[in-house]
């Protein structure tokens, strides 16, 4: 008989960037509301996206608007969003600096890819919006992370130091996840911090619609020191109610958005046809909706914060914008452990250490859920934080 041949099944390798993010990633997969769940994780509006939007989607498919795009987007939403970009920048905009992208990740991952280099120095505050960790390390490049100061803001100080040669700088206003709001006085100490350097900004402004300090709120894009060297990263997906969509875009100059648009058209191609003709209703039609959603939001953030003040050893944080709140808690344990011993009372929240090293301690929750919800997953949260003790 010939000899038994044993075959052993092929090792394959995958690129080292995938090992990069795995050993930078903090992100967890969170669940949405299910009957025995309820589910203050998720930054997702619950409100349906305005009929006025869907019904644009369903007209553009009976017209036939299937077929590609073009790899920079859709004309008549680009000349759209640079009149509405214009007024936020206080400065003429191009519709050819405008690319339309697959939703604010799609964006931000263009953005980013298109500027870092292995070893590239890139500064984010501390705790952020975890992608944008995972994208530095995609690239290949060194995070350098800034604990933000005892009120949530940036600490200058810190700040000044870290950005000494650093290729890029990413922040998100209003924050995710402290709901902080950067203002102007705060955005002009940034650009004196960057007066005579070479060093980029992404600002994440997907939240830039709900603002609740009263003030007009301030883009990084509408000052001098900061708009010629910013790339403005929007999505639809906040304002618009439009998360599954997936349509945002950005704006910067010239040479980096032509950057971002290589990367975003080797990656993702052109946004769908119709999804763009939808989202051209959106930002000629909804203003009235926007208002309504970020009324909705300012009073569910209240009802949120009436419910958490009643529990011991939690201290709330000031939410100015956005839709989370950022309570500290006084339990000696990891922030993964305590989400997971509340997600056994019924109720799913984000630990703060998804957010990076100094959100630990923390808890995010999203009040974009309806009043109901907050009340009854605030309810199981007491019982599962009393059930630590």
């Amino acid at each position: 008989m010939p000899p038994t041949v044993t075959t052993q099944p092929p090792r394959f390798a995958t690129a080292d960037a995938v090992a990069r993010i795995a050993a930078a990633s903090r992100r967890t997969q969170q669940p949405q509301s299910r009957a025995d769940l309820v589910s203050l994780a998720m930054g997702e509006p619950d409100f349906d996206t305005p009929p006025s939007v869907t019904e644009a989607a369903q007209a553009s498919l009976r017209a036939g608007r299937t077929h590609y795009s073009p790899l920079l987007g859709e004309p008549a939403l680009r000349e759209a969003l640079a009149g509405k970009l214009a007024t936020t920048a206080g400065a003429p905009v191009s519709a050819a600096d405008v690319l339309i992208t697959q939703g604010g990740t799609a964006g931000l991952a263009a953005s980013i890819l298109s500027i870092v280099n292995p070893g590239d120095k890139v500064v984010i505050p501390d705790p952020t919006y975890s992608l944008y960790a995972d994208l530095v390390a995609m690239a290949g490049g060194a995070v350098v992370p800034v604990p933000l100061g005892p009120d949530l803001h940036w600490d200058l100080d810190r700040l000044a130091d870290a950005l000494d040669g650093a290729r890029l700088f990413v922040f998100c206003n209003p924050v995710n996840p402290t709901g902080i709001v950067h203002g102007h006085e705060e955005l002009s100490a940034l650009a004196e911090l960057l007066d005579g350097t070479s060093t980029i900004v992404v600002s994440d402004e997907a939240y830039s619609d709900l603002d609740y300090t009263g003030r007009l709120f301030t883009s990084a894009v509408s000052l001098d020191g900061l708009r010629e060297r910013t790339v403005y990263c929007q999505t639809f997906s906040k304002s618009y109610a439009m998360t599954g969509w997936r349509v945002g875009y950005l704006w910067g100059p010239s040479p980096l958005i032509q950057a971002a648009a290589r990367v975003h058209n080797t990656f993702n191609g052109s946004v769908n046809t119709f999804i763009q003709d939808a989202a051209l209703v959106a930002v000629e039609n909804c203003a009235d909706d926007i208002a309504r959603m970020r009324a909705a939001y300012e009073e569910r953030g209240e009802i949120m914060r009436e419910e958490l003040a009643s529990i011991p050893g939690l201290t709330l944080s000031a939410p100015e914008g956005a839709f989370y709140q950022f309570p500290r808690y006084d339990l000696d344990l990891p922030s993964v452990d305590v989400v997971a011993a509340l997600r056994a009372h019924g109720v799913a929240v984000r630990p703060g250490s998804e957010f990076g090293a100094r959100g630990e301690g923390h808890l995010r929750l999203s009040y974009a859920a309806g009043p109901r919800s907050i009340i009854e997953g605030v309810r199981r949260l007491a019982h599962g934080l009393a059930a630590l003790r």
